[in-house]
């Protein structure tokens, strides 16, 4: 059976020498929901033009229904596309909008029957005589979506739908694409920057970086394996906290990961995932670490497969049901670059120099003051485990880990809390990004 859509090292170039996509190879089932996620800029949108065929691939081939189709122009295509600012014209009611591919297909036959089941079909039958002008956001998004649900279209191009909605829209909407996607059981290519979206909506996800191909596979995969640091940092919520370690393993002592003043001791004997570790010794790796993967208790309550550490909490996020305590372990965070902010660059006095944010600003401030004083440290449960805090006066950056935990821990900065690290959701990764452990073997235990 071909694939709904295939797309065979396709690149594509607007400047000779710079790609914007690169090589991309990637196949689209039928009635398939795949998301493209990505940050802005990174090729999601140039992606989906070219399989509208609004864009020419530079190189490569995209097949539709089997066939080659980088020739076809858009309306050969026989798709649909939902844009991020609605599109729709001003001077039409919402019925005609809705109706209007209709009439240009086929001139001669009355769109309105198709027109008002489509508008049941969204629940926006009071609104097909309004103009666009009459109606909220989310209305004129579900007119955009009936406009393409009315051509029975071969698949679904949505590039950032929700985008320009609010939270509890986005929300409601992204139920509603679910559920209509899955009515009609149509091929759905859908482009968004915003994991939550992804990971709620996607059968399969696609997760891009500078126009390559990062990762493909279900939101369950992409999550809880993630191939690089890169797709660790990009899907998660809070993101995933990664930390600059140091792997440690003395021929006359138990295997370790050095995290600054602490240190994450691996149990014998080791598992086959830690075991891959040896290749790695006294080498610097990145170690990620879900905020539910660490939880706060003494480490007489450690469960198999547990370590302690402890951490000074340094902020507390207070989220009605959950708690996320930002606490300082000691680590140095790894920064991943696409996702770390640029600090911007003034010129003074002729010479280049870079201007720190808010927290560097307040950093010297503290220092100007006498220092940013995080109040007595108090011991939670466990006093032989705590770790000494930074001297008083020095400034600290926000604290390199982040917990989840419940509401009913009662907590404030400067409390030194006991920490037990999940070593079955510990991620390690080398020094360029790449995931040695988990093993790539757990993937089909987990898509079983």
């Amino acid at each position: 059976m071909p694939r709904a859509v295939s797309l065979h090292q396709v690149s594509k170039s607007y400047t000779p020498g710079v790609r914007v996509v690169q090589r991309l190879s990637l196949d689209i089932e039928p009635g398939e929901f795949l998301v493209l996620l990505g940050p802005s800029g990174c090729g999601k949108s140039t992606v989906l033009r070219m399989i509208a065929g609004l864009e020419e691939p530079t190189e490569g081939e995209v097949r539709l229904d089997g066939e080659y189709a980088n020739h076809l122009a858009p309306a050969e295509r026989h798709m649909a596309m939902v844009f991020q600012n609605y599109a729709l014209y001003p001077t039409m009611n919402s019925g005609a909008n809705i109706g209007f591919p209709l009439r240009i297909e086929d001139p001669g036959r009355d769109p309105r029957p198709r027109v008002e089941a489509t508008a049941r079909m969204l629940g926006i039958e009071d609104l097909l005589d309004r103009f666009p002008h009459q109606l909220s956001g989310g209305e004129r998004q579900r007119v955009a979506m009936g406009r393409a649900i009315a051509r029975h279209p071969s698949a679904f191009l949505m590039d950032e739908p929700l985008a320009n909605l609010d939270a509890k829209l986005r929300s409601h909407l992204r139920a509603e694409i679910a559920r209509l996607t899955r009515d009609l059981d149509v091929t759905t290519l859908y482009v968004t920057h915003d994991q939550a979206e992804a990971m709620s909506l996607g059968d399969r996800v696609a997760v891009l970086r500078g126009g390559v191909l990062q990762q493909l596979g279900t939101p369950r995969t992409v999550y809880a394996l993630p191939e690089n640091v890169f797709v660790a940092a990009f899907i998660g919520t809070p993101r995933i906290n990664l930390l600059r370690g140091v792997v440690l393993a003395p021929l006359d002592g138990a295997m370790s990961i050095g995290l600054g003043r602490q240190a994450l001791v691996l149990p014998e004997p080791l598992s086959p995932d830690h075991r891959l570790l040896r290749v790695q010794q006294g080498r610097e790796v990145i170690v990620g670490l879900r905020s539910e993967a660490v939880r706060l208790a003494r480490p007489t309550r450690a469960r198999p497969g547990e370590v302690a550490i402890s951490g000074l909490v340094e902020h507390v996020e207070f989220q009605g049901h959950e708690v996320l305590v930002h606490l300082d372990t000691g680590s140095q965070p790894a920064l991943v670059p696409d996702l770390e902010a640029p600090r911007p660059v003034k010129r003074v006095g002729g010479r280049r120099r870079r201007e720190g944010g808010v927290l560097d600003r307040l950093r010297l401030r503290g220092r100007a003051a006498g220092g940013l004083r995080a109040g007595p440290v108090v011991v939670l449960e466990h006093p032989a485990d705590a770790e000494p805090g930074p001297p008083v006066g020095e400034a600290r950056l926000p604290g390199d880990l982040i917990v989840r935990t419940t509401p009913d821990h009662a907590l404030r900065p400067g409390m030194q809390v006991p920490l037990l690290v999940d070593l079955a959701h510990l991620f390690v990764f080398d020094h360029d990004g790449v995931r040695v452990s988990p093993a790539p073997s757990r993937l089909p235990d987990l898509e079983a």
